[in-house]
């Protein structure tokens, strides 16, 4: 059994999305392309039939796979956020110890995980640092460079 995913309303809106998009136009397209694959003659030595089958697989694997991940999410807004503490979808600004460099992180789920954006997930080192702390804490990150440490210096939404 899998651990519950954490995410907004919005991503597991675009997930049942993608979901419904996989059932009704890629599995359709992946049985075309089998059927088309059986026209051109002998199976056992088709590789285009091979590549069809392979392909499906891969589809229905992935289908198998988002649907045990919507039937395990959790959804979480920010209204019942509890800013006090670092948790799901606060903003965190941390001042690395050893840099006294300050970065802003946004704690999300896996699936909405994106540096880029300063969003970083739960699961991650400095995510699994972060959590629990609170304002002046330092928090000790074990990442596979060594351990860091980040003092908490604001948390908000």
């Amino acid at each position: 059994m899998s651990d519950v995913m954490y995410v907004t309303k919005e991503t597991l809106e675009k997930m049942k999305e993608e979901l419904q998009r996989m059932k009704t136009v890629d599995r359709p397209g992946a049985a075309r392309a089998i059927a088309e694959a059986r026209e051109k003659g002998d199976l056992r030595e088709n590789a285009e039939y091979d590549a069809a089958k392979e392909a499906q697989g891969i589809l229905e694997a992935k289908m198998a796979l988002l649907e045990s991940q919507i039937a395990s999410v959790r959804v979480v807004s920010t209204d019942e956020i509890d800013t006090s503490k670092a948790s799901i979808l606060t903003k965190v600004t941390i001042t690395n110890v050893a840099t006294k460099k300050t970065v802003t992180y946004q704690l999300v789920g896996e699936k909405e995980a994106d540096l880029k954006l300063g969003k970083i997930s739960i699961s991650s080192p400095i995510g699994k640092g972060l959590l629990g702390k609170v304002i002046g804490d330092i928090a000790e990150v074990h990442a596979p460079n060594g351990t860091m440490k980040f003092k908490v210096e604001n948390i908000s939404i």
